[in-house]
């Protein structure tokens, strides 16, 4: 039994790559099924902004090399500079693996500590893959879910400009002196880009348009906020009369190009433009950056900014890997437990096979005893037998509450032989 982790994020993958191995959810299911083809018993594909992670339950060894050959794929020639996505890749096993997804799923490897929007996407990564997650990875996303909340309800974490969005207002305010009053057209009407809007109209920013490739969702989202609806293609004109265009969309390449955009620029007379690029893959041309006054932030340019806000969060960390820590050995005492059993079922049976098999021979070299007297050989053979496996019984029953089981169990199935039988 296993449980491994295979992915990228923002620590080992620039935003060019994070941006090919990112996995809309109508893409999840082929990549899991590719990868589990390869022999696996359970998988989760997490697919974020700045991670694509597969969490998997028991993967065979040609497993790793089937995710990185399908976000190979997704690099395309030349789109990783000829690099394989192992190497930007990283790998975690059993409680390794446990640990990493309970802190992604508390904010603490975040590229903004504390970011709240990563437990929904965790939520929705498993909501997505539960048809083929398995009940160990269910039981894993579950808690996982649960420990994101108990950091957050028990620790400060969260506090401050703790998401991409709000990071996002941060630096817009950097841009102008004062944000009330500033004008706002959002593209895009995805849960990022409504928060990001909620995020702008709480410091005083007017979100007077809201554009969107479907215009009925552009239209919900514009009711709530008071502003009005346009699709995609009307946009490109107000890019010369708002201050902040904030996009989000899900497009698969760049909506914001040079071409389109830099006639309404040009007539803006010089004024700033802040235009922040929340989606992955990004929505903005980076040329669009070169144009006159034109200030365009892409999801690592946040950064510096996320360093900032998590200074003042940091002193919560150690509170917060406490609760991880805990969870962690909550987890490894279930999880331990589910290979134990079979295995002690099977150490049992086999020595109880053993122990009938040379009673039998036994016996039959002492055809004169009386039948009360075979009783009597038989409930010693037993009773021996009982008091040799209870020792064992109770230390690994002890060491996988403590989640230190599976190295007797190891040493279990090879001195008795099991492992010819399971076939581990």
């Amino acid at each position: 039994m296993s449980i491994t982790v295979l992915g990228a994020n923002h620590r080992t993958a620039p935003l060019e790559v994070r941006e090919r191995f990112a996995h809309t959810a109508g893409e999840v299911s082929q990549s899991l099924e590719r990868v589990l083809a390869a022999g696996a018993r359970g998988g989760v594909l997490l697919s974020t902004c700045n991670r694509t992670e597969f969490y998997l339950a028991e993967p065979d060894d040609a497993v790793p090399e089937a995710v990185w050959a399908r976000l190979s794929e997704r690099l395309g020639v030349g789109g990783g500079g000829g690099r394989s996505a192992s190497e930007y890749g990283y790998i975690q096993r059993d409680r390794d693996a446990v640990r990493h997804l309970y802190r992604v799923s508390a904010g603490l490897d975040s590229m903004i500590l504390g970011e709240a929007q990563i437990q929904g996407q965790v939520r929705e990564a498993w909501d997505v893959s539960k048809a083929v997650a398995g009940p160990v990875l269910h039981r894993l996303f579950q808690s996982a879910l649960l420990v994101g909340a108990r950091v957050r309800s028990e620790t400060g974490l969260a506090t401050g400009a703790a998401s991409a969005p709000s990071a996002a207002v941060a630096v817009a305010g950097k841009i102008f002196t004062q944000l009330a009053g500033r004008s706002a057209l959002i593209l895009g009407a995805g849960d990022i880009a409504e928060l990001a809007a909620t995020c702008l109209v709480s410091e005083g920013v007017r979100v007077t348009l809201v554009a969107n490739r479907t215009y009925e969702r552009a239209k919900a989202i514009a009711e709530e906020l008071g502003a009005r609806a346009l699709t995609l293609d009307e946009a490109w004109d107000h890019f010369g009369d708002c201050d902040i265009v904030l996009s989000s969309t899900a497009a698969p390449h760049a909506v914001v190009t040079w071409d389109r955009v830099a006639p309404a620029i040009e007539r803006r007379g010089g004024r700033p433009l802040c235009i922040l690029d929340l989606a992955v893959p990004r929505d903005v041309e980076p040329a669009v950056a070169q144009l006159e006054n034109v200030f365009l932030y892409d999801l690592d340019d946040l950064q510096a900014v996320a360093a900032h806000a998590a200074a003042e969060r940091r002193n919560d960390i150690p509170a917060a890997e406490r609760i991880v820590t805990e969870e962690v050995e909550r987890f490894w005492g279930w999880y331990g437990g589910l290979a134990v059993v079979p295995v002690l079922r099977e150490f049992r049976d086999r020595m109880e096979a053993v122990r009938a098999a040379e009673l039998e021979r036994t016996l039959r070299r002492l055809p004169h005893l009386r039948p009360e007297d075979r009783d009597q050989i038989e409930y010693f053979s037993q009773a021996l037998l009982n008091k040799f496996l209870h020792q064992p019984t109770v230390a690994l029953k002890e060491a996988a509450r403590a989640g230190r089981g599976y190295g007797l169990l190891d040493a279990l199935k090879r001195l008795f032989g099991l492992e010819r039988r399971d076939g581990t």
